[in-house]
């Protein structure tokens, strides 16, 4: 008997869970815990941490996982190695459901950079009017430019804020291009900080900067050790169905 663990979190994520569940096949999402109020699911739901990749691996013995597709965050990467240390070590078999990074588009001002403390650096200098659209994980590494201000977009609204000068905007995705130029223009954006977290629910403001001439400090995706990867619903569930998961189709 299949038994799937989804580690989720994302929109690829949730599209998986809808088919999974639709097919009739036994499987749990797991969310890390990050956001307050996570979306409803389909399936048997678990929240939190599982104590790094042995605390995963016991949970995948313990429960009969027998297939883990990580559809986590691009930016995820601890829990992303902490799947493949797991699965390596329980030998159950192991997808990634990974969205696209985003390329450079021709009017682009990007400046790359391979991490959340090159982007910091990046900002050094007079003040300006920074759209610091990476989340609320890295909000404290940002408390060493102090001289900005910055515009925070958030899935909750946050208790406390690091950042001195700060305006909060707490919105859930899909974004618009018309609904975040407007965004810049009301609150005058100079610099757009960006995870390249790919996809077509956030890419909206790089669409929307290129438009107004902002330059985009885009920060790396992570380097992961080799996995399968796939890029939409549909190859995950080839990928199942060539790995032993009777999908009942």
């Amino acid at each position: 008997m299949s038994n799937l663990l989804i580690l989720g979190g994302t929109t690829e994520a949730n599209a998986l869970a809808r088919s999974i569940s639709d097919l009739g096949v036994s499987a749990t999402y797991s969310y890390a815990g990050r956001v307050d109020t996570p979306r409803s699911q389909p399936l048997p739901v678990r929240v939190g941490g599982f104590g790094g990749a042995e605390g995963l691996a016991r949970y995948i013995q313990d429960l009969g996982i027998t297939h883990v597709i990580d559809a986590t965050h691009p930016f995820a990467a601890q829990m992303s190695r902490n799947a493949i240390d797991a699965c390596v070590s329980t030998g159950v078999h192991l997808a990634a459901l990974t969205r696209p990074a985003w390329a450079h588009q021709d009017g682009d001002r990007w400046q790359r950079v391979p991490d959340v403390t090159a982007a910091v650096d990046a900002l050094a200098g007079p003040t300006q009017r920074v759209f610091l659209a990476i989340g609320r994980m890295h909000l404290d590494d940002f408390v060493a430019q102090p001289q900005h201000r910055y515009l925070l977009r958030l899935v909750d609204e946050p208790e406390a804020l690091p950042l001195p000068n700060a305006d909060v905007v707490v919105a859930r995705g899909p974004f618009t291009v018309e609904g975040d130029r407007a965004l810049m223009e009301r609150h005058g954006t100079q610099v757009v900080v960006s995870k390249n977290a790919g996809g077509k629910g956030a890419r909206a403001k790089l669409d929307a900067a290129r438009a107004l001439g902002i330059t985009v400090v885009m920060i790396d995706r992570p380097a992961l050790p080799l996995r399968t990867e796939l890029s939409s619903v549909a190859q995950v569930l080839d990928w199942l169905d060539h790995s032993g998961v009777n999908l009942g189709v």
